[in-house]
């Protein structure tokens, strides 16, 4: 049956959970030594990082490898089949069929490519905190030097999900994401708003995991497989509450208008215009909830057959499918 999760905190984060039988407070466990610890680490980093004024060529590797050890991942180093590894050599080819060799300054294949840069805005933003068209500018001429260091990668080693672009030493990490790898243009990840991050936003263990995914799945942060896995996850639910309601005795028609108002009501619950809801459904993609829904809420022996939902029960549900995806 459909549950919804409770907003209660977990056991141990309540402050009588926190006691022990005899009233003192309990020994941290070992996931808040580790959350301690991590923490501890990301501020650490900051700190050796703050207001350095090295020149790029002297700190971009070293920041590199710092920050993998913070993120908890491998760092590049020489290896026999070059898959991650500093200064990756590439050829450009130019319009005129001549070429030119050139070096991304860390790869990972399949992964990323990394481009550090030092820029004289760039210092001036860290000492005013607030940027300057001229640092917009030359972050965008960085990203599109990013570009076609990726488009210029022999077609064995395919295109990388994300271009990484990296200004004084971790001042700003810009990451931008192209998930299909056909060649087109990489676009902010995960939206324009918030796809540059600021070295102090490293103290926030959800930035951190997020560029520890660049290293480890970077495909797994694409938006249509989160969608896609939530939407099968939910409508497998809603199939099993259906085949229950109509096992109780309720009509088919009553129960696809039931779950099709909840389907609404936790909808916009999570986009604000309603209270308490479980799964994210910001990330329900409804035609993949709904016809997994349908099939599986047939007899196994109607799920063969063709178009099975042309004569369903559940043929009642499908106009709110469209509804739905019109006011997403």
């Amino acid at each position: 049956m459909l549950k919804k999760r409770s907003i209660r905190p977990e056991s141990g984060a309540s402050g009588v959970d926190r006691l022990s039988p005899n009233g003192q407070p309990r020994a941290p466990g070992s996931a808040q030594i580790a959350e301690a610890s991590a923490h501890a680490a990301a501020r650490a980093f900051i700190a050796r990082w703050q207001g350095v004024t090295a020149s790029e060529l002297s700190t971009s590797q070293s920041f590199v490898i710092q920050l993998c050890e913070l993120l908890g991942v491998e760092a590049p180093h020489p290896m026999p089949d070059q898959r991650c590894m500093f200064e990756q050599p590439i050829t450009f080819q130019h319009g005129d069929g001549s070429t030119s060799a050139g070096r991304v300054d860390c790869y990972k294949r399949g992964h990323f490519v990394w481009e550090s840069k030092k820029l004289k805005a760039g210092m001036a933003a860290q000492q005013t905190g607030a940027t300057t068209k001229t640092f917009d500018d030359a972050l965008l001429k960085a990203r599109q030097q990013s570009e076609n260091c990726a488009r210029a990668l022999p077609a064995a080693e395919g295109r990388p999900p994300f271009v990484v672009v990296v200004v004084d030493m971790g001042h700003v990490i810009e990451l931008y994401a192209e998930f299909t790898r056909s060649g087109a243009t990489h676009t902010p990840f995960p939206d324009p708003r918030h796809h540059r991050i600021k070295l102090g936003q490293l103290a926030d263990p959800a930035i951190r995991a997020r560029l520890k995914a660049l290293w480890t799945d970077p495909l797994g942060l694409d938006p249509a497989r989160q969608s896609a896995k939530v939407a099968r996850e939910v409508a497998a639910e809603l199939a099993e509450l259906a085949k229950s309601l109509e096992a109780a005795g309720h009509p088919p028609e009553q129960v696809a208008g039931l779950l099709t108002r909840c389907l609404f009501s936790m909808f916009a619950e999570d986009v604000g215009q309603l209270p308490a809801a479980g799964a994210n459904w910001q990330e329900v993609e409804p035609a993949i909830i709904f016809g997994t829904l349908l099939e599986r809420a047939l007899d196994p022996t109607e799920r063969h057959a063709p178009a099975p939902w042309a004569r369903s029960r559940w043929v009642s549900a499908r106009p709110a499918c469209f509804c739905w995806a019109a006011a997403r």
